[in-house]
């Protein structure tokens, strides 16, 4: 039996999107649960965190910090076989005002501290879903802009090369989900069904030699 560790944000944490105060989907709705389903002989180990970033601080949220709180979850479910990893939305936050090559180097962070513990072949890194166009109006995310709408759009390929430098497997999440419209941000019911079987596609391909 593997472990594997699903290490993100609120979209792994499984926000319902507009929910106020924040409400979460139930596990057997979130993608989480649902790879767990398709995958029976691993264990995952699902490490969501609203407002995770890569290497920023939120004065306002203490303990966000992607790259600090890795050693010890990697230590705490020693020993961990397999890293799923997709943070980078929070990163895009206007309060952080940094480029998307600067949460790239943001990743390369986590991904050192990973690597400390797993192999490069035994890691998904997972560019997140774009933001919606709207997501920084005052009835969704006001943190956001409109700058932070582009840099999002940009994940992608910053994290598809450094994928491909670090020896490490790669797959974009906005190539098959979309965030809902009810807060530009969070993936739906749907979304969430649809990125479990992306993922668990992905993870088997892999396995399977069909992806180098």
């Amino acid at each position: 039996m593997r472990q594997i560790l699903a290490y993100g944000d609120s979209n792994t944490w499984g926000l319902i999107p507009g929910s106020s105060p924040y409400e979460r989907y139930p596990w057997e709705v979130r993608w989480t649960s649902l790879l767990q389903e398709k995958l029976a002989e691993d264990r995952i180990i699902e490490e969501g965190l609203c407002g995770r970033t890569t290497v920023f601080e939120d004065e306002l949220r203490p303990g966000r910090k992607g790259v600090g709180s890795l050693p010890m979850i990697l230590e705490s479910h020693y020993p961990v076989d397999y890293v799923i990893l997709m943070l980078g939305t929070n990163d895009c936050k206007s309060y952080y005002n940094v480029s998307a090559g600067t949460i790239g180097k943001g990743i390369e962070r986590c991904l050192d501290v990973i690597m400390d513990h797993v192999e490069p072949e035994n890691i998904l890194l997972i560019s997140p879903i774009a933001l919606g166009d709207d997501v920084w109006r005052d009835d969704k995310d006001p943190e956001f802009s409109t700058r932070s709408v582009a840099v999002s759009k940009q994940l992608k390929e910053v994290y598809r090369a450094i994928a491909d430098r670090r020896g490490v497997n790669f797959l974009a999440a906005s190539d098959y989900v979309k965030a809902s419209g009810v807060d530009c941000e969070h993936m739906d019911e749907k979304g969430h069904r649809v990125f479990a079987d992306v993922v668990y596609r992905r993870i088997r391909a892999v396995e399977e030699g069909q992806i180098a």
